[in-house]
């Protein structure tokens, strides 16, 4: 059920603590999670240890799970198997594929980064499930990484074989300009952890989706 809910898919949204303070992770996750909003819903709280990760994100895990979105945790498979979680969210640099398919076994949710179109087929070739694949544009969350912009984004989606997930600086203001490029999904997180209205905020947002793939 997890992974059909994922084939449909089209809003991702990150909890992230550089935005979200732990207080408010909760009713953030509830509105985040409600009818209209969000379609998949990460946790990502770099720089704590996988305990601290663990107690933040048991209640989201249980949060989400009423509502019948899947949960994933970044960074780390270990937390995702221990409380329960639907999957792992992880970086180039993190352990390989293959070794975290080992670690949450088969039904679980395994998701990648990717920055360019090269590493987007390597990991069309992995035991992922999907693909993150960006920053399309500067973001503060990975200035790490220069924007890739939006030229590969269609090819992706052509030689795609799990879903991509356009990421990085994707916001209500230029998703109509992303979905032209030929995205098919998109990630927002400051976007929608900002918002004063988030509940506008969310249905502009699938508003946008619905014109562009007529959504039910």
């Amino acid at each position: 059920m997890t992974n059909r809910r994922l084939d449909t898919a089209r809003l991702y949204g990150i909890l992230d603590l550089g935005y979200t303070a732990p207080e408010n992770l909760l009713d953030r996750a509830r509105r985040l999670t409600a009818p209209g909003g969000v379609d998949i819903l990460q946790f990502r709280a770099k720089g704590l240890a996988a305990d601290q990760i663990a107690d933040l994100a048991r209640p989201l895990v249980a949060l989400a799970r009423t509502n019948g979105i899947p949960f994933i945790i970044n960074d780390h498979p270990e937390v995702a198997v221990a409380i329960g979680a639907d999957g792992v969210h992880i970086g180039q640099d993190d352990a390989h594929v293959a070794e975290v398919r080992r670690l949450v076994g088969p039904d679980r949710i395994v998701g990648k980064s990717t920055h360019s179109l090269a590493q987007a087929r390597t990991a069309f070739t992995e035991p992922v499930d999907y693909i993150g694949f960006g920053p399309i544009f500067a973001t503060p969350t990975k200035p790490e990484y220069p924007p890739i912009g939006q030229a590969e984004i269609r090819t992706v989606e052509q030689e795609a074989t799990v879903p991509v997930f356009c990421i990085g600086g994707i916001k209500r203001e230029n998703l109509e300009t992303v979905l032209g490029t030929g995205a098919r999904r998109a990630v927002i997180v400051s976007g929608l952890l900002q918002a004063e209205d988030l509940e506008g905020y969310l249905r502009d947002v699938r508003e946008t989706l619905l014109r562009r793939f007529s959504e039910k």
